[in-house]
């Protein structure tokens, strides 16, 4: 169970880090994520310089989702790589990211279900499409439960994008351990 009562958000994760042995291929995209053209994208994306970055592999089995939730306020959105294709996964099996609207009407810290949003938009989660987002206020998305047959894998590689302000970070965690008047 996550935080505000919503649904654990379940599938299998490999966090990145620069001790990680990669491919050649693997490499060469990170190093060009890493580069400057995709950091003055984000930039212009974003309209901030004040980012870091991080990247996670998720691979999702048959019976798993990601409940509706909005991300951390530190969180300033994320990239979704998908690496499905027509080959090994069919669209009717899930795992399109879903931008909910909610009409302003739900606390970000609270635990609607898929059916009361107003309205869904779908990522197009087939082909070697990506997705970029932003986080503001109500950003809320998720994952339908992935409907797949045994074997198969929603394959997705996510670069988070977090805001880089080192004070301001140390201030709320400070305020998480030891609460608002600290």
């Amino acid at each position: 169970m996550r935080r505000y009562g919503q649904q654990s958000h379940d599938r299998l994760a490999l966090e990145y880090s620069p001790n990680l042995e990669l491919s050649p291929h693997w490499q060469a995209f990170l190093d060009e994520l890493n580069g400057p053209r995709y950091r003055q994208f984000l930039t212009r994306m974003l309209g901030t310089r004040a980012f870091r970055l991080r990247y996670h592999w998720h691979y999702t089995p048959a019976g798993c989702s990601v409940s509706p939730h909005c991300d951390a306020r530190e969180k300033l959105g994320s990239h979704i790589f998908y690496f499905n294709t027509e080959d090994d996964w069919q669209a009717e099996w899930g795992g399109q990211t879903l931008v909910l609207d909610d009409g302003g009407r739900f606390d970000s810290k609270s635990a609607p279900a898929f059916e009361d949003f107003e309205r869904i938009i779908e990522s197009q989660a087939l082909g070697n499409h990506s997705f970029l987002f932003c986080r503001r206020g109500n950003s809320w998305h998720g994952v339908r439960e992935i409907t797949c047959p045994p074997g198969h894998y929603r394959k997705v590689f996510i670069v988070v994008i977090d805001e880089r302000r080192p004070l301001k970070q140390l201030s709320r965690r400070i305020k998480r351990l030891f609460g608002r008047t600290a």
